[in-house]
């Protein structure tokens, strides 16, 4: 039988431990992983058992951990961002992207004139749209899609601008962009 998770932690210094925690606590997940597997790979230690010692971490302090907060999607902040653009709104975008901590989520954007370019409005992820959506159904779709679709369309209605997005049914960080 192998070393347990809890063993792996008692076997790490107070040092590396405490520096975990603090990864942990900020809702740094790959900085803590990182830091366990070079602390303890002299000692056999893996990149599979060092995320699950992270994992453990993450379920022994559950509440206390400083999650960052949801984008909010409700109509009137999302009008409130976009009044805050630094031009005039021409458009409301959802774009596609995706990292290794969130895997694929969705980006809702003003489109702005002048300066040219884009003001961003929120990132919604996968947990951010479940709570949005609450218990809606969404068929196949991704919620980050559905709820982009949903928000979008709505805060583009009240802007009175066109909604844009290329691909709601497949992730795609390469679909096709609105330009101004």
């Amino acid at each position: 039988m192998g070393i347990t998770t809890h063993k792996w932690w008692e076997l790490l210094p107070a040092g590396i431990r405490r520096q975990a925690d603090g990864y942990v606590l900020q809702d740094a997940r790959f900085q803590a992983i990182r830091l366990i597997w070079e602390a303890g790979r002299a000692q056999g230690l893996g990149l599979n058992d060092a995320q699950l010692v992270v994992h453990d971490r993450y379920l022994h302090y559950g509440d206390r951990i400083a999650r960052t907060p949801d984008s909010p999607l409700d109509l009137e902040s999302l009008a409130a961002r976009a009044a805050g653009a630094p031009g005039r709104v021409v458009a409301i975008e959802a774009v596609w992207d995706g990292d290794t901590v969130h895997d694929w989520f969705v980006e809702l954007l003003a489109v702005i004139d002048e300066p040219a370019g884009e003001h961003p409005l929120a990132t919604i992820y996968w947990d951010t749209a479940v709570r949005y959506l609450g218990d809606e159904d969404r068929s196949s779709l991704h919620p980050s899609a559905v709820a982009a679709d949903r928000a979008g369309k709505a805060l583009s209605a009240r802007l009175s601008v066109p909604f844009h997005f290329a691909s709601p049914h497949t992730p795609d960080d390469g679909a096709p962009r609105l330009r101004p």
